[in-house]
């Protein structure tokens, strides 16, 4: 074979594939180029008398000597290929993106004499031995002709066994120096090319496998810049969102609605693929045109065309090597982002970079450059994946929106196909027009919108208004979202001079709705606040959304509440399943309860267990609360109270207490205190110790520690015999009848709480109460006609804490033995 024949392939006009080098003096060299083109192959080439001597080998080279790779010859190519990384465009020879995989020198395992005549000889024979010096391939080979067979250039790759064989091996799956949980290394030796490296440590690993599907978090759209010490600013740039996920170097590449974009873009999967790490990224697949700005309508025709840079803007980081980072602050992730890229030197890939604090600045330079805009993000901001959130914000420069394509008139003068895109968007469930687009449809993007409209052709309109048009209408199906950019909004809700800047298939029809700029309130963003808790990062929202409207209390002031009395709540809840009682829009709005937790919204350091329940038998994943950063979390998702089980997850069955729930029907409280009075008697009686609490609501709660010796069947009848007790001892004040018609005016004394799954509020618990009362251990002594619910309240807990200490810190070690009191219960009813 000869260069004639590689040259005869290939138009040089078309692909940037070199034509000729001249080898150098010296050693050698082969390389091995990963060939993504119709298929998948590695072309194995060695440099042999002036020309790289190639093969294809479909399922690349292996270090296992059992594995004997097939390698088609094929012809020679030029030297200078050695360095050629890129894509072939569509349409020429081998059209598809080739990036280096391997590169070294080689030596003839036989060879003593003229390199070129002895690899010479060896190949005609069939029988070409080498030793290679690559990064990843290294020791001896052997290339084997097959003869017989029906292909005259099949050949076989095999390795020797030697030091550097191994059992297994996968081209593909080839992740050298891999990075685990402590993060980026920085291997650099010199002084000039270190950069700072933010690792991982190891209180901030969030160890989770990678997930299948990523749902991008969301900026808000506000009508002005701004400065902030606590905000960085990015770019805006024009393109399509995307999420890359590169597992084992094998890449995804989808938009936000879960579209891939492996077929459409091979280029940026072919650069991906170059990645050491396992790794979720956050960009945008944009094309940079002359001036380095982003250029959608460019972008559109790229796939046509292939002219342009396309490139993937990468802003984002959301896992790396087996741990989730939604977690960490967006400049830890950014950080390890830019030390992830900083030795990738695609240019298809970047690194959006930022500035810091100076908005305005920046909104300035970018109007100069005539950007789309610019982005403003919360330094301290976790990833919160599919919201739409006030720590990122967007600050357009160039109105754009997208639109449904609802129909198209016919065309006038020149023009062939379609005369002007008729628009529409829902508001609500309701279509509603929005205006006519005649600009930006050139010859190119008419024939080719033209024909995907063909398909959706209906007689009847979307709207239920009439539309006025000039020329004849025809109407099509609203499923083909566009992006247009216009002058402004009108007073009657139409878009002013829109221009059309391409179709938008990353974005499905139902979620185009009109996207106006909010105005600028920095006390509203700065609603939304970070706490770092057990090397966490918790994210709270709606901070100043009034939990409890008459009183003016916040939100943001029950988590205040919340953390100061952690070390004394958190004791009560360790290792005790949690049924969530959620109230997101305060106490006067709905609220449900939750048992099973949503664990792929939750982040994965909260504590969960597994159990089926009973009454449907499904499987049920209780949250478990054992620190201040699942407290934080769990208040955040609007639980006023905190409701654990009375048992812990390793004795289910045997809870730590019996409860009995002193619940007033339309009675004074007093007559409460006097039943609570009543139990303390009784069990004192049985030499029983009990603590007692307000409930927060109505009543009061009286705890019997038990240590965990009786499961609940034992429990449930003990809290039975009290309440009959009681009852009998005061007729006229209690019951122990559930139906509320038979308490009424009376103390229900409840002892059915008392079973397993049955939740009780947590000593220190808030209430959804008027007065944000809370549920607070009581001295004996203070269970009088004095005492009142509206003591104790989110404002004054933590003095009354301070001052009377945790009164139920020690309840755990009191070791009441129920046996001598059933012994005794016995005796008496034989007496």
């Amino acid at each position: 074979m000869s260069l004639a024949k590689y040259r005869q392939k290939r138009d040089f006009k078309e692909t940037t594939e070199p034509q000729a080098g001249k080898p150098e003096k010296g050693k050698h060299i082969f390389v091995v180029q990963r060939h993504h083109a119709s298929r998948l192959h590695y072309d194995f080439r060695l440099e042999v008398d002036g020309v790289l001597k190639s093969w294809a080998v479909p399922k690349g080279p292996s270090m296992n000597p059992a594995d004997k790779r097939l390698a088609m010859e094929v012809e020679d190519h030029p030297y200078d290929y050695k360095d050629f990384e890129g894509t072939i465009p569509a349409g020429n020879y081998g059209a598809g993106t080739v990036y280096i995989w391997d590169k070294g020198t080689f030596e003839l395992l036989r060879g003593d004499g003229d390199f070129d005549k002895e690899a010479l000889k060896e190949i005609k024979d069939g029988d070409l031995k080498i030793v290679m010096k690559g990064k990843k391939l290294k020791g001896e080979f052997a290339l084997v002709k097959m003869k017989g067979g029906r292909e005259a250039n099949a050949w076989l790759l095999i390795k020797h066994k030697d030091k550097y064989a191994v059992d297994e091996y996968d081209s593909e799956d080839y992740t050298p120096e891999r990075v685990k949980a402590q993060g980026l290394k920085n291997k650099a030796a010199s002084k000039a090319a270190k950069k700072k490296v933010v690792n991982l440590p190891p209180e901030n690993s969030s160890k989770r496998a990678m997930k299948k599907l990523y749902q991008p978090m969301l900026a808000t759209l506000v009508n002005q810049p701004f400065d902030g010490e606590d905000w960085l600013f990015e770019t805006k740039w024009d393109g399509y969102r995307a999420i890359a996920a590169v597992k084992k170097q094998k890449v995804e590449l989808y938009s936000r609605n879960q579209k891939s974009f492996n077929d459409d873009y091979p280029d940026i999967v072919a650069a991906l693929e170059q990645l050491d790490h396992d790794v979720v990224l956050d960009g945008e697949i944009i094309v940079l045109g002359k001036d380095k700005r982003s250029d959608f309508q460019q972008l559109q025709q790229y796939r046509t065309s292939g002219k342009g840079q396309l490139v993937y803007m990468i802003f984002d980081l959301l896992h790396l090597d087996g741990n989730e980072l939604q977690h960490l602050t967006l400049l830890e992730r950014k950080s390890l982002l830019k030390d992830l890229l900083s030795n990738i030197r695609d240019k298809r890939l970047k690194y959006s970079d930022h500035v810091l604090e100076n908005g305005i600045r920046f909104y300035d330079k970018a109007r100069e450059k005539q950007w789309e805009g610019i982005m403003a993000k919360k330094t301290d901001s976790v990833y919160e994946e599919g919201k739409r959130v006030k720590s990122w914000l967007k600050v357009k420069i160039v109105n754009e929106q997208e639109a449904l394509i609802c129909g198209y008139t016919a065309p006038r003068g020149s023009r062939k196909k379609i005369g002007a895109l008729i628009l529409g968007m829902y508001e609500g469930k309701k279509l509603r027009y929005i205006g006519h687009c005649g600009g930006g449809l050139n010859t190119d993007s008419l024939g080719t919108l033209y024909d995907k409209l063909q398909p959706l052709v209906t007689n009847n309109a979307p709207f239920a208004e009439k539309i006025a048009t000039n020329t004849p209408v025809t109407w099509v199906k609203p499923q083909l979202v566009c992006e247009v950019k216009f002058q402004e909004w009108t007073s009657d809700g139409h878009l002013r001079q829109p221009v059309f800047l391409g179709l938008r298939e990353d974005k499905p029809a139902k979620d185009v709705h009109p996207e106006k700029p909010k105005a600028l309130d920095m006390a509203t963003i700065e609603k939304e606040r970070t706490l770092t808790l057990n090397g966490k990062k918790v994210a709270l929202t709606n901070q100043t959304k009034l939990y409890w409207p008459d009183e003016q209390i916040t939100k943001g002031q029950l988590v205040d509440y919340y953390m100061s009395v952690a070390r004394f709540i958190l004791p009560h809840l360790k290792d005790r399943p949690l049924s969530l009682h959620r109230f997101p829009n305060g106490i006067n709005g709905p609220s449900f309860y939750q048992k099973d937790l949503d664990l792929e919204q939750a982040p994965d350091w909260i504590k969960s267990y597994t159990m089926v329940a009973e009454s449907t038998g499904k499987e049920v994943d209780y949250m478990v609360c054992n620190n201040e950063a699942s407290l934080a979390y769990m208040i955040n998702l609007g639980c006023i109270e905190v409701n654990p089980w009375l048992s812990r997850l390793s004795k289910l069955d045997n809870p730590d207490f019996i409860v009995l729930d002193l619940d007033p029907e339309k009675i004074d409280f007093k007559y409460v205190v006097e039943t609570a009075q009543k139990v303390k008697e009784i069990l004192d009686g049985y030499k029983i110790d009990s603590f007692c609490k307000t409930s927060g609501s109505r009543g009061l709660h009286i705890y019997i520690p038990t240590n965990g010796k009786f499961e609940y069947e034992t429990t449930r009848l003990f809290a039975e015999f009290v309440a009959k007790q009681v009852n009998e001892a005061l007729p006229k004040t209690t019951s122990v009848i559930r139906a509320k018609a038979s308490r009424q005016k009376k103390v229900y004394i409840d002892f059915l709480q008392n079973s397993r799954g049955q939740t009780v509020a947590a000593p220190y618990s808030v209430r959804p109460k008027p007065g944000a009362t809370v549920s607070m251990p009581l001295l004996w002594g203070e269970v009088n006609e004095r005492l009142k619910m509206s003591d104790f309240n989110i404002f004054n807990s933590l003095e009354r804490i301070n001052e009377k200490g945790d009164l139920w810190h020690d309840i755990k070690s009191h070791k009441n033995d129920l046996r001598n009191a059933i012994r005794s219960i016995e005796k008496q009813a034989v007496t």
